[in-house]
């Protein structure tokens, strides 16, 4: 409910007698708003119906308050009650089922009912009473001929090249351009049927109605996932790789035939990761092109960068951008070199983490879709990409975005999902990030089957910036910043909280919120924040740093691993666990002091890796027996190429870095669309499952006959994902293994990870190849010793041998 909050008058803290600096008296009332003010107007409204009522539990007396429809003006107001209480069964549906005082019924699907049920008790005193019915209902037809029109995506199923689903396609499209000259955005007509058009929300519930019609939804907008990590990834894991026996440098030259789709904010092709130096001619498979534009020319492409198009959302030739290939936000810069960029010396952040920056797979060429805008990107745009992607005959599609964890759409509504479906049915490997909404469980994004989801972890380089504090002690920092105040503890130091504002909040104080701080306090000195409600750290420093604050301190445990970047401004992150020596110093010192060093590298960080606190987490919410993400790679502190011309400055006279370190799934996502491009190369008539299990374990997935949700734990898939399982039944588990080690008789042992509740059984123990290509089964047994299970059990089932390990993980719930 919602009860009064804004501009509350109310008592406040002060003594009759006592005056202000000024020498006037305080006031003795004073008129603030939120939440904090609204809670107590219930509270008060709680003890006047538990004082009339004194027998009525916590359940009666909040639907007596939930229930009323109008102000309360005192008891006789309501008259009737909903007692809440469980009902038998506990799954998500049947929560709505609780009777409970307002109703909430999620996943309602078009034409799909559902049955709630609320018990009333009359509490009126009244004896025989009859209550009349009234119900408000949402207009949710869309076709009030006044409504403002949309664009809406329409989805058709797979294209094809004559037949009747062409002939629908055309039929379709040329009745809305009947109705519309204008109407079309896009047409998708190589491996995905449909189009994208601007329709009112009567057409397209008139569209959707048509046979032919897989799906009509409005245009969704996603965004952004936002030289050591290949090396890193190649030996700084215990799993056993064996990719190249010959030499370590196959790794990376082979694969001059691959060609890896990137679909992102363009490319900036002066970047020396983009050089074609001693690259053979451009493969025979591409069909691509190269388009111009204002500030992008054919000549921008060349054997490296073999094509480019660009595609701007609905709205953005309204809003005056460039329709251009060319990146001007960066991203998908750094996303491509990191995929397929070739080794550049010398490559360095201002002179951190200096070293040769490479991609995965150096040889692979590049193609460039760029989908995003300051906008967003828009899923018209996406699929527009993928079917452009599809005619040109890219082998791997690399997309760092997706929807935010809020907004998941199930697959036949998300573009990502419909585009992935066909490029994967035309022999396309899709890799995707898994979102940026960690450490919550259930945000992973991009969670489709077909789709490899790439989750991030950390490095073992770690980027310190530490803070010196009384006679010379030390606290670990972590973040990027190219200041220098000095080595000495000399500058005055101020807990955020100390210099509020008269009127402002404590919280906010503490947290350097804006207009909470008291510039006079903040002034010539350093400042420790806290970091409550992970508040993006760059709005706590340009506040400090306007109040002339010579620097800050931010105190959180949610970017360990994750170096954000200030600049030139001396700002550091500490743990929590450190922050108390340096505040217990602050509180006991009359003038405490500290500085701030600028950042240096560490290497051969441990423990790492880890996974990133911003990585997205599973299971995924519309697919709970698919076992998501499907893998981590380096995602936290990666440096790659960037947007910048030969010599070009800031407006400060600072030399722009042609490399940058940024963080994210976007950054893991081209790790392992590089790894996908080394295994295409040596491998080329490998299907997408098969390189998908080769990088996850090496099994290759194949539907099972049955399509019920639990028959889905037996899609051959990489990982098992087995939930519901409740009580003492048993669910037996099939996978299939392909022998592609090409040593001919090969036997494989076996190892079981299981955590305490769970009993897993498989059978056989042991496999026996005794030629290559040959495919064997196994069977595994999920029994729970403990019902239900109390939280979700992860554990892993490897197959090994001298030189390869085959590991499949496994996450078994009750839920």
């Amino acid at each position: 409910m919602a009860a009064p909050e804004a501009n509350r008058p109310a008592v406040w803290q002060a003594n009759d007698k006592e005056l202000t600096l000024k020498g006037t008296e305080p006031t003795l009332f004073n008129v603030i708003s939120g939440t904090s003010m609204s809670c107590p107007h219930v509270s008060a409204m709680v003890a006047v119906v538990k004082s009339h009522y004194l027998s009525w539990n916590p359940s009666a007396i909040k639907p007596a308050i939930l229930t009323t429809d109008k102000q309360y003006e005192g008891l006789n107001s309501n008259r009737i009650r909903a007692g809440f209480a469980c009902p038998k069964d506990l799954s998500v549906d049947l929560m709505s089922t609780i009777n409970y005082p307002s109703i909430a019924v999620l996943n309602l699907a078009r034409n799909q009912i559902r049955n709630i049920n609320r018990t009333l008790t009359n509490v009126a005193g009244d004896g025989a009473a009859t209550y009349s019915l009234t119900i408000e209902a949402p207009n949710v037809s869309g076709a009030d001929e006044g409504e403002k029109d949309g664009v809406y995506i329409v989805y058709m199923g797979a294209a094809t090249a004559n037949g009747s689903s062409k002939n629908e396609h055309a039929q379709l499209l040329s009745s809305v351009l009947k109705r519309r000259k204008n109407a079309l955005v896009h047409s998708y007509e190589h491996g995905i049927s449909g189009f994208t058009a601007r329709l009112s929300a009567a057409e397209a519930q008139s569209i959707a109605k048509n046979p032919g019609v897989v799906s009509v939804f409005p245009d969704p907008v996603y965004r952004l996932h936002t030289t050591r990590s290949w090396d890193f990834l190649k030996y700084g894991t215990d799993v056993k790789i064996d990719l190249s026996p010959n030499s370590d440098s196959n790794l990376s030259s082979r694969g001059y035939d691959v060609i890896i789709g990137i679909l992102d904010t363009g490319i900036w092709p002066e970047s020396k990761s983009f050089s074609d130096k001693n690259m053979d001619p451009i493969p025979s498979s591409w069909k691509g092109t190269c388009v111009e534009a204002r500030d992008f020319n054919s000549s921008n492409c060349n054997r490296k960068i073999i094509g480019a198009r660009s595609y701007n959302g609905p709205d953005d030739d309204d809003d005056g951008l460039v329709n251009t290939p060319r990146d001007m936000n960066g991203h998908g810069t750094h996303v491509a070199s990191t995929a397929a960029g070739i080794m550049v010396p010398g490559a360095s952040y201002h002179g951190l983490a200096s070293g040769t920056a490479k991609g995965g797979s150096l040889g692979s060429r590049i193609a460039v879709y760029r989908i995003c805008t300051p906008n967003g990107c828009a899923g018209s745009s996406i699929l527009a990409a993928f079917s452009d992607a599809i005619k040109d005959g890219v082998d791997i599609l690399s997309l760092s975005l997706g929807s935010p964890a809020s907004r998941i759409s199930d697959f036949k509504e998300d573009p990502i999902a419909i585009g992935a479906f066909h490029a994967v049915e035309n022999g396309i490997t899709v890799v995707c990030s898994a979102g940026n909404d960690g450490p919550s469980e259930k945000t992973v994004s991009n969670g489709a089957p077909w789709i490899l989801t790439v989750a991030a972890t950390t490095i073992d380089r770690r980027f310190e910036s530490n803070v010196v504090f009384d006679k010379n002690k030390v606290i670990k920092g972590e973040a990027i910043n190219f200041a220098s105040i000095g080595k000495s503890p000399v500058h005055p130091l101020i807990y955020a909280k100390s210099a509020k504002k008269a009127g402002a909040d404590e919280r906010d104080a503490r947290n350097c919120y804006p207009d909470s701080m008291d510039g006079k306090k903040i002034k010539g000195k350093i400042v420790i924040c806290d970091n409550d409600e992970d508040i993006n750290s760059y709005y706590k420093m340009n506040e400090v740093r306007n109040l002339e604050g010579i620097g800050a301190v931010l105190v959180s445990d949610k970017t360990n691993g994750d170096a954000s970047d200030f600049d030139d401004f001396p700002m550091t992150v500490i743990r929590s666990k450190d922050a108390v020596e340096i505040l217990a110093y602050l509180n006991s010192t009359k003038n405490p002091v500290a500085t701030i060093l600028p950042t240096t590298v560490v290497s051969q960080y441990k423990p790492a890796p880890a996974v990133s606190y911003f990585s997205s987490r599973g299971p995924s919410s519309i697919s709970r027996n698919i076992l998501k993400p499907d893998i981590a790679a380096p995602g936290s502190n990666i440096l790659a190429a960037w947007t910048a011309y030969d010599g070009e400055e800031t407006d400060e006279g600072r030399e722009i870095p042609k490399f940058k370190i940024m963080s994210g799934t976007s950054m893991s996502c081209p790790h392992v669309s590089g790894m996908a491009a080394v295994l295409k190369s040596h491998y080329p008539s490998w299907s997408p499952s098969a390189i998908k299990s080769a990088i996850m374990t090496t099994a290759g997935f194949a539907c099972p006959k049955g399509s019920e949700v639990n028959m889905i734990s037996n899609i051959n898939y990489p990982s098992i994902a087995v939930f519901n399982l409740t009580g003492k039944h048993s669910r037996n588990i099939t996978r299939t293994l392909t022998n592609v080690a090409g040593d001919g008789t090969t036997t494989y042992s076996l190892t079981i990870e299981a955590p305490t509740g769970l009993t897993v059984t498989v059978r056989p123990t042991s496999l026996q190849f005794t030629k290559n290509g040959q495919r064997l089964s196994y069977h595994i047994i999920f029994t729970p010793t403990v019902s239900p299970l109390q939280k979700d059990m992860f554990g892993s089932i490897t197959w090994t041998t001298k030189k390869f390990n085959v590991r499949t993980p496994f996450v078994a719930s009750s839920r």
